[in-house]
Order: structure tokens, then sequence, then C-alpha cells
């Protein structure tokens, strides 16, 4: 289990906050252990958590999003007990609060305790129809050994995002459209969605600040006092 002096030296480092840096941890530990099960590779990881730990987004995240057409709920469940109680004997209680099946595939809700400290972790999987190509990626971070995983391939993860940006209309999704932009990852088949996406923006009037600023290091919070422009003068180079 990491220390409480690395986690506060993290902290520092990467001009967030503790939280930030323990949910971090715990999530590369889960999906270490995860992707070590059996059938896990039928699970592939997607969402603003993939863009930071693939991709090196600046933005920490919350939740571990995955899709999978090929994994039962049985399946799942079976492999999220055996992850759990592999991450326990590293020393850390996992409260497994919530597991359900949903409309469109499986839900858990997970409460990591670090020593008096802990941190929550919200999974969703997606089971909706559709081919679904993984990729296999090796991950290098600050907390444990490189492991690997399965991840949606990159132009699927990046249709994902923008779909989901389109639909939910959070700041965080805006976040990670300027993201992909800025590291030149839009496929170019997505493009004309761009379009779309200006509209959107147009017409919102969301408060950008708030919400980017717990998830975002420091050394880029001035950047976002003017999000809403920032993003619109990126789009507009891609249409």
């Amino acid at each position: 289990m990491i220390s409480s002096s690395v986690i506060k030296d993290l902290s520092s480092k990467l001009q967030t906050t503790e939280l930030n840096i323990r949910r971090e941890y715990v999530q590369h530990l889960f999906l270490s252990y995860f992707y070590q099960q059996k059938d896990a590779d039928n699970v592939y990881f997607k969402g603003g958590t993939a863009l930071r730990i693939m991709f090196q987004s600046p933005r920490f995240s919350e939740d571990l999003d995955f899709s999978s057409n090929k994994a039962t709920i049985n399946e799942i469940e079976d492999i999220l007990l055996q992850t759990i109680r592999e991450i326990e004997r590293e020393g850390i209680t996992v409260n497994l609060t919530e597991s359900k099946r949903t409309s469109g595939g499986y839900l858990a809700i997970m409460i990591f305790l670090l020593g008096s400290q802990e941190a929550a972790i919200q999974l969703e999987i997606s089971q909706r129809e559709g081919r679904n190509a993984g990729e296999i990626k090796t991950i290098v971070n600050d907390f444990i050994p490189p492991y690997t995983l399965m991840s949606l391939s990159q132009s699927q993860l990046i249709a994902e995002k923008i779909r989901a940006l389109l639909t939910r209309k959070k700041a965080r999704d805006f976040y990670d459209l300027y993201f992909i932009l800025r590291a030149n990852l839009l496929p170019a088949s997505e493009k004309n969605v761009l379009k779309q996406v200006m509209v959107v923006l147009d017409k919102i009037n969301l408060r950008f600040e708030p919400e980017l600023k717990m998830f975002l290091p420091k050394s880029h919070w001035s950047m976002i006092r003017h999000f809403k422009e920032r993003l619109t003068k990126e789009i507009e180079r891609y249409i």
C-alpha cells in the first residue's frame, strides 16, 4: 500500500489534492489486477480516466469506464470480486457499496480504505450492441510497476467521448475534447461532428472553473478562466 508521505509528495509534485492522488493510485492498482484475471481481455477500458492513464491528459478523473459485448454480467462480477480480493492482499480494505445490472450493462461503486483515508470509485461497464475493437496498452505510472490493459481502440474511445459530450454536456467532457484536439488525437472521421459541438458550445452556460479546478493541476488553472473561448478556437482549427 502506498504511504501517506508518498501521497503528500506526489500531491505537491503534481499540484493537485491528496484525494486525487489516492484515487489515481487505486485506479492503477485496480486496473493492474483487473487485467490479470481470466476473461478480462473481453472488457475494454475507455473514458476520461483512459485519456488520463493512456494519453497523459492533465485532468484527474473519478470513474472507471469500460465497454464489453462479450463478457456476461456473471463473468464481470467474478472478475471484479477476484480483483478486489487481490487488492485487499495489499492491505487495502475495499467496500463494494453497490453492484447491479443497469439498462445498459453493469454498475459498481467501491470505497478503498488506505489507512484512515478513503477513495471512492464508480465502475461502469456498457454492454450495448456494436462491434468493439480492443488494443493492448502498456501503462507506466508513478505508483506501481508497469502493467498491461486492454483498451477500446483509440478511434472508438474518442468517438464515444464526443458522443458523451453531446449527450451530457458536462464541463469535464468539454475539457476532454480540448485535450483531444490539442494532443492531435481526433480521428478524421470525427471532424464533421465538431460542427455539432460548436452549436452546443455556443448555447450552453456552464461554469467551467469550479469543476475543472477540482481535477486539473494548479499550473493549468489560468487556461480555464476563458475556457469556452479557448475551446472554440481549437475547434475552429479543425472545421
